[in-house]
């Protein structure tokens, strides 16, 4: 049986109540024990999402009442674990899940709980976390701890709407709106299903991007006077098999003149409102199904590590930070200019490999 390795007594935490990027602290604290079934996981990489801005700026209910670890994404290796523990060893490379309730079957209201990153459940921005050892996930081995750091939530956020949801199949088509976190991977997940996805973006930079990727299908939304028409003109007037709406807000409306009858909308963003008059005569004549998606659970996360192994697939990286840089890191995305994820590295996190994936 490996033997448990030394941890320090103490180690850096980074904590926020919701009062700003500015005022996002450092903060000296013993390093956590174990309790009889849970694993201490040295994080080596955490990847920011949208949310994180809204624990850290404190918006609305994503408010913390005290002080927390922010930022739900990451990846580490266990440094120690409890006396029940049975799942894990030291040395295991692992994530823990968004909502850690919710390990299979459908997203009920009892496991709809404790969102890892704030404002109740602590986050992963701090050198080592207590996670229990049915809360966690064996990463994709194929990825390195920058990669692998960006599955928990963007990816398997994306991997619920085309893979669960969407049930995406070869040949068929998918409108993906956007170039965030979510939206790449989708892309990815698409071409890696043997469909193929139709891109949307507002910079022509961003469009080159995607099709380096492999994304021959794009459209630029700010020069097309209506999106809608271009993606039945693309699709030969039958409209796409599925639609992953990143947007939100009234761009369902567009969603719903894209999609062929019968077709799906996995519905995921907020960044239009959290509110849209829909044309609901759309939504009946063209039979079409939308469904809500709220990230995944334990098993679909899982299930993301190991069809990112079987195929290869890369997650995006638009740049990597150490952790003393985590405020400009968190600046970087609020400015929305990014393509792909902002990952930010943990003391001990080997700096070739970050330097690797940025470039």
């Amino acid at each position: 049986m490996p033997t448990t390795p030394r941890t320090p007594q103490e180690m850096t935490a980074w904590t926020t109540r919701g009062d700003g990027i500015d005022r996002l602290s450092a903060v000296r604290v013993p390093v956590p024990t174990p309790g009889p079934t849970e694993v201490l996981v040295k994080m080596s990489a955490v990847s920011l999402n949208y949310r994180d801005l809204l624990v850290v700026g404190g918006v609305d209910h994503w408010t913390p009442a005290q002080d927390v670890v922010p930022v739900s994404d990451g990846v580490g290796a266990v440094a120690a674990i409890g006396s029940e523990v049975t799942r894990w060893r030291p040395g295991d490379r692992v994530s823990a899940g968004f909502l850690p309730r919710w390990r299979s079957g459908p997203l009920t209201e009892d496991t709809y709980v404790s969102p890892v990153g704030g404002p109740v459940n602590r986050g992963m921005l701090a050198e080592y976390v207590l996670v229990e050892q049915d809360e966690a996930v064996r990463t994709a081995h194929s990825l390195d701890d920058v990669h692998a750091a960006t599955l928990p939530v963007a990816g398997v956020t994306a991997w619920h709407a085309v893979g669960r949801r969407g049930r995406v199949r070869p040949g068929e088509t998918v409108l993906v709106h956007g170039t965030g976190g979510v939206a790449l991977f989708a892309a990815q997940l698409t071409l890696a299903l043997g469909a193929t996805p139709l891109v949307t973006s507002g910079s022509d930079e961003k469009l080159d991007r995607l099709r380096a990727l492999g994304v021959d299908r794009t459209i630029n939304y700010r020069r097309t006077k209506d999106l809608a028409a271009e993606v039945l003109r693309m699709t030969g007037g039958e409209g796409v098999d599925h639609v992953v709406e990143t947007v939100g807000g009234d761009n369902l409306n567009r969603s719903l003149e894209a999609v062929k009858v019968g077709g799906s909308i996995s519905f995921i963003g907020l960044i239009a409102g959290r509110s849209a008059t829909v044309d609901v005569y759309r939504f009946v004549t063209k039979n079409v199904t939308v469904h809500g998606i709220e990230t995944g659970s334990l098993e679909m996360l899982g299930e993301l590590a190991a069809f990112v192994d079987e195929h290869g697939i890369t997650p995006v990286i638009d740049s990597v930070l150490p952790a003393e840089r985590v405020q400009e890191a968190l600046r970087h995305l609020e400015g929305g200019r990014h393509f792909g994820k902002i990952v930010v590295t943990l003391p001990g996190t080997d700096a070739s490999t970050a330097a690797d994936a940025s470039s």
